[in-house]
């Protein structure tokens, strides 16, 4: 599918927009059995130490009630059940997806944050289709890599395929669009993303600093041409843009801080975190969001 629709990105006749009824009601009352498997899901991350990630089965010392759209499974006293996250970002996925109505999620943040990542990783367990905001502008480029566009045609030029993608994007329902660092600095993109659910990778520059330094910079249109050694060019370029854009996240539906994340989980940095472990709490801040979309909504003699 996407490959399809990348095509059709040069064309007027991109995508056909599907159309779907509203919004359905009663998150607030589904958000109050979400909360009760607070427990569940509390005992579960707390498994996922890093040196308890992968395969290990815990003991339930008591009943556990555990809920899902689909069935509910009540862990027996003594039962031995698997702390798995994958797993649990699939239940995760399953406890937000009935109130999404078919609305996109579009994530935002620096450079280096990891949007391709866990986009992809929320896209498959909600069953939505995956596009990079990058990769298609590049398709319609014949190719032409995001460096090389903004060497020959200059970045106001590549913003302009960024909101035209954009555009496109916001007509379709069900995707999972990772978009470009800097999509955040035109307010016409948020109107675009604003059609779905804007997330924000909020990730600590320094951290960012090493991820980017440690495959390099030649990829990274705005960092390449600086001279010094990796980290210390990527560090402080980085914190020039975030001075430029810093702000600009914060329009936001969700944001998801690795800082605290790292902290919930006992880390003590943030690169400890995996891509999985991340797009949990994505999904946790997106429901925190449509709670309180919901109470907008909801006259308040109806609460």
């Amino acid at each position: 599918m996407e490959a399809t629709i990348a095509q059709r990105f040069q064309y007027p006749s991109w995508v056909e927009s599907r159309k779907f009824e509203g919004r359905p009601h009663g998150l607030l009352r589904y958000s109050q059995r979400v909360k009760e498997d607070k427990g569940f899901r509390g005992l579960a991350l707390a498994h996922l130490q890093p040196e308890r990630r992968n395969d290990r089965r815990r003991a339930v010392s008591s009943a556990v009630s555990c809920s899902d759209n689909n069935s509910s499974a009540l862990l027996e006293a003594g039962s031995v059940y698997p702390f798995d996250e994958d797993l649990i970002l699939k239940r995760k996925a399953e406890e937000v997806k009935p109130f999404l109505n078919g609305r996109s999620m579009y994530l935002v943040g620096m450079m280096g944050s990891g949007k391709t990542t866990v986009g992809k990783l929320m896209s498959k367990v909600l069953g939505y289709s995956f596009f990079d905001c990058d990769s298609l502008i590049e398709q319609a480029m014949n190719g032409t890599s995001v460096a090389e566009i903004f060497v020959h045609h200059g970045e106001n030029f590549f913003r302009g395929k960024e909101t035209d993608a954009l555009k496109k994007l916001s007509s379709m329902y069900q995707v999972v669009v990772s978009t470009g660092g800097g999509a955040v600095i035109r307010p016409i993109n948020w109107k675009y993303m604003h059609k779905g659910i804007s997330i924000w990778l909020d990730v600590p520059l320094e951290a960012l600093a090493h991820r980017i330094a440690a495959v390099g910079t030649g990829s990274r249109p705005l960092l390449h041409d600086e001279s010094g050694d990796a980290y210390s060019v990527a560090f402080k370029r980085l914190s020039t843009i975030w001075d430029e854009r810093g702000e600009a996240y914060t329009n936001a539906n969700a944001r998801v801080s690795l800082e605290n994340i790292a902290a919930k989980r006992g880390y003590k940095d943030v690169s400890d975190l995996t891509p999985t472990e991340i797009a949990i709490e994505a999904f946790e801040q997106v429901l925190s969001f449509l709670e309180k979309e919901e109470t907008m909504e909801i006259p308040d003699g109806d609460l």
